[in-house]
């Protein structure tokens, strides 16, 4: 009887290396249910909490920060990576991996090159359009290369879409809102008539999105707007309070975060936020029209990321700099009383962001292992 197939997935840091992963890993036990998934994370990213929230095994290695200038912290990086990497190897022994699924960022590195040195094959995935650069350095090592947007410059690679969890890839946002609605702390009654905007600057928060949805709010309640703003953990204060507008019945509801984030599209009628890979084919990929606000800062992957879907139709970009209070004030009333128009941008998502990423991810990498087994016998 042959043993199960073992995989190990490196990503974190952030939501646009975990939901992947984590999407992905549940896709393999779905397909093959005796597989051995090992996630692999740092103590400091996102992945500590919200991996072992999926039921999924977590490995820790150590973290390698690379320091925005030059200084003392940069003549540590070679020991921080060999230790990581020595980390990272351990990990892959212990479990006796047959593949290795990266989803870059910095706990990528460790894992691929750990994995090059004992032989065992790599498989990529790059969420965004434009790559980092632990996934530039795997494209060299490995074929099986696959992304999320077109003309993302990777060699050998495969377009598929990003991998998303079945509760989106699935979600029937109509039928789902009543129920979104009323667990979100928004009025269910209120989800025919009056409109929502969904506020979120990603898993980590964004200051500007926030300041301008903060100081936009009493002016959008006013205006009979339902606003549901995720403001982030770290940016979530102590004044960042449930209110309702005596008048409208309008009501604003700030979360810290939201684990099903398909809930806060369900109860959506047109988001404000960041344009992080996920966020773009997340929304995408359920119809919800969406405002983005590129990160203004790094090299231009978010524009990049959301270009597609603005070409189509099914999104606005708007300068982080002209993110401000008054805008959100006077335009968003007015896109929320067009449904027409919002239709029509719904309508122009449809084909824009594929819902079989994650199946298709999953087959490959098993036919990696696969290949690797019947290679040793």
């Amino acid at each position: 009887m042959s043993a199960p197939v073992s995989v190990v997935l490196a990503g974190g840091g952030t939501a646009g290396h975990t939901s992947p992963l984590i999407a992905t890993a549940q896709e393999l036990l779905r397909l093959a249910p005796g597989t051995r998934v090992t996630a692999v994370g740092t103590a400091r990213g996102l992945e500590s909490t919200v991996v072992p929230a999926a039921g999924l095994p977590l490995e820790l290695i150590p973290p390698v920060p690379m320091p925005r200038r030059p200084g003392p912290d940069l003549l540590r990086v070679p020991g921080r990576l060999a230790a990581a990497v020595r980390a990272a190897g351990a990990v892959l022994r212990r479990t006796e991996a047959d593949v290795a699924l990266g989803f870059g960022g910095y706990v990528s590195t460790p894992v691929y090159l750990a994995a090059r040195r004992l032989g065992v094959p790599v498989v990529v995935h790059e969420q965004n359009a434009l790559p980092g650069l632990a996934n530039r350095l795997a494209a060299r090592v490995t074929r099986e290369v696959y992304i999320s947007f077109p003309g993302t410059p990777l060699a050998h690679a495969t377009l598929i879409g990003l991998p998303l969890r079945r509760g989106i890839a699935d979600l029937d946002r109509a039928a789902a809102r009543p129920a979104a609605r009323e667990a979100l702390g928004l009025e269910p009654e209120g989800g025919g008539r009056r409109p929502t905007l969904l506020v979120s600057g990603g898993s980590q928060g964004a200051a500007s999105v926030n300041a301008a949805a903060r100081g936009a709010a009493d002016d959008l309640l006013r205006a009979g707007v339902d606003v549901l703003h995720v403001l982030g953990p770290k940016n979530f204060r102590d004044d960042d309070e449930r209110r309702v507008d005596a008048e409208t019945g309008a009501t604003y509801v700030p979360l810290a975060y939201v684990e099903h984030m398909e809930q806060a599209y369900a109860a959506a009628d047109l988001m404000l936020g960041r344009c992080g890979a996920g966020t773009v084919m997340e929304t995408a990929t359920v119809g919800l029209p969406c405002v983005f606000v590129p990160y203004p800062h790094g090299n231009g992957e978010q524009a990049r990321n959301a270009a597609p879907v603005v070409e189509a139709g099914g999104g606005l970009l708007l300068d982080d700099a002209d993110c401000t209070p008054g805008w959100v004030a006077a335009e968003v009333p007015t896109l929320l009383g067009d449904p027409d128009r919002l239709a029509a941008m719904a309508r122009a998502l449809a084909g824009t962001a594929r819902r079989d990423a994650a199946t298709v991810l999953a087959e490959r990498t098993l036919a990696v292992a696969a290949s690797t087994g019947e290679e040793e016998r």
